[in-house]
């Protein structure tokens, strides 16, 4: 018995330290991001720029320029120039990053203005790499003759040795005729195998070369999906970020919804406890909430309700829990207004119905009301609870209240379904506690590209084998008129059918011709 009661004991301690270390660690109260977050996006970006500047450039010869004069008109010369820009806005990020990371003084303005110089600098990468691409199409025709020996012997030296660093150079440099479709395979190859920064080099060499590629707005989507996959902080920030970008380009699209939901699913997988910050889990609503108006018919609508009920059950218990503190604070020391109690448990009633506690909301909300000399509307509220949850803990108290204040008790009434409560083990409470993570059911594979999905199971497989179009799929009414009706529905994979009915076109058959992916 003594050795159960010092376990309980520790684990109370347990919780209640890391509780305590996780407000600790929150500065400036509920901010979107963290400094260290903001950098850490920058640095992504400024990384992938890099990239593919320098693999531009190596297409182009560069070093037959080395000894002539500069021209500001020459594509190589433009290009180097924005590397040099991308390598100082990293100098300068890595510079604060460390700072930070040592504690020490910083201008925090300077992040801001590494926000706008990474944002502005981002446009005239893409701009930049689509003006050259013509430029670099002309050096590869005129040196490919001479460099196709050289490069066989050099990719089977690497090759045997496991190394590879030149495996892409040859897809990711000029345009070709058809090499978009080998950029697209081959990204999506990178991704499954948990390559995400070579996956999106490839997936951005299509936009940034291929400016009339059929694979232009799939490789859009592939890119936002790399990030939901790979997980991290930093990359469903960027996530949510390209879904956006994506729905700006493509809001028509039949995937918007499934983009939409991505957007709030990329929130609510950075939503902590109710008792912590709960900046995510409004973003994630009012995506929710948004994609229920703009596609009311959509087919994910039933995963959209569920997933708007459980973010809505995370922003009421962090109601409930400042309404707590207001009222038990005011009964103990008898200082402090219940206003606040009371305007965050109305909040619960209105806005939330289906919360699990909405009986204990009912029952705080009477109370708050009677100690304020307000017997009507006490009354009220306890009959409401009586009602609503007839098998509430508080129905024996909200009866004695109403007898004090001489209101009628209601009869039985029918209970709220909505609001069932899910018993939660000791251990799995612990466990919450200790992940800091929010019960919440996310789907984390991409809209193209699934976590653990191979070669021809995936949406983008579909894609691949219509060459960049998409079988016709259900679609949801769109508040913008599309430019034609869709025949009849049949669902890919990621509407839960099987996406193997659509044949492969072979050479003996023509290749159908499905609903292309475009505004």
């Amino acid at each position: 018995m003594k050795s159960c009661f010092l376990t309980l004991w520790a684990a109370c301690a347990l919780i209640l330290g890391l509780s305590l270390a996780a407000t600790a660690q929150r500065t400036g109260g509920q901010t979107e991001l963290s400094t260290a977050q903001r950098l850490d996006v920058m640095t992504s970006k400024l990384d992938s720029m890099r990239r593919s500047l320098n693999s531009a450039i190596g297409a182009m010869n560069p070093s037959s320029n080395s000894k002539e004069k500069a021209n500001a008109d020459d594509p190589v010369v433009r290009l180097r120039s924005l590397e040099k820009e991308a390598s100082s806005l990293l100098t300068e990020v890595n510079d604060i990053r460390t700072k930070n990371d040592k504690a020490e003084r910083f201008d925090t303005t300077a992040v801001d203005r590494l926000e706008t110089s990474v944002s502005e600098l981002n446009t005239r990468v893409e701009a930049g790499l689509q003006s050259t691409a013509s430029a670099r199409t002309a050096t590869a025709n005129s040196a490919a003759s001479a460099s196709t020996t050289k490069k066989k012997k050099k990719g089977r030296l690497f090759g045997l040795l496991g190394g590879g660093d030149d495996k892409y150079e040859d897809l990711t440099g000029a345009a070709v005729v058809g090499r978009d479709r080998v950029l697209f395979e081959e990204g999506a190859k990178e991704v499954r195998k948990g390559h995400h920064d070579t996956g999106r080099l490839l997936f951005s060499t299509i936009i940034n070369t291929y400016p009339d590629s059929a694979f232009l707005p799939l490789a859009k989507l592939a890119i936002a999906d790399s990030f939901f996959l790979e997980g991290t902080t930093s990359a469903l920030i960027q996530a949510a970020q390209a879904y956006q970008d994506w729905l700006t380009f493509f809001p028509t699209d039949p995937l918007a919804d499934d983009a939409m939901l991505k957007v709030a699913e990329a929130e609510m997988r950075q939503m902590g406890l109710s008792d912590r910050d709960i900046s995510h889990a409004k973003k994630a609503e009012q995506r929710l909430k948004v994609l229920l108006q703009q596609y009311p018919k959509s087919t994910l609508r039933p995963t959209v309700e569920s997933r708007l009920r459980e973010v809505q059950e995370n922003l009421a218990m962090h109601n409930l829990l400042i309404a707590r503190f207001y009222q038990d604070t005011k009964l103990k020391t008898g200082k402090g207004g219940l206003k606040g109690a009371q305007s965050r448990l109305k909040e619960n009633i209105d806005k939330y119905p289906c919360f699990s506690y909405n009986d204990e909301v009912l029952y705080r909300l009477a109370s708050t009301y009677q100690m304020e000399e307000e017997p009507d509307e006490a009354a009220r509220y306890y009959q409401q609870l009586l009602q609503g949850f007839p098998d509430s803990e508080f129905n024996e108290k909200a009866r004695e209240q109403l007898n004090i204040i001489g209101a009628p008790i209601p009869e039985k009434g029918t209970p709220n379904e909505c609001a069932k409560r899910d018993p939660q083990t000791f251990m799995g409470n612990l466990m919450q506690q200790i992940s800091g993570k929010a019960d919440v059911t996310v789907n984390k594979d991409g809209i193209l590209i699934s976590k653990d999905g191979k070669g021809g199971s995936d949406l983008i497989d579909e894609a691949l084998r219509y060459n960049g179009q998409l079988p016709a799929k259900t679609t949801p009414d769109a508040p913008v008129q599309r430019s034609a009706p869709r025949p009849v529905p049949q669902d890919t994979k990621h509407r839960n059918a099987d996406s193997s009915a659509a044949p492969a076109p072979s050479a003996s058959t023509p290749t159908p011709s499905p609903a292309v992916i475009r505004p």
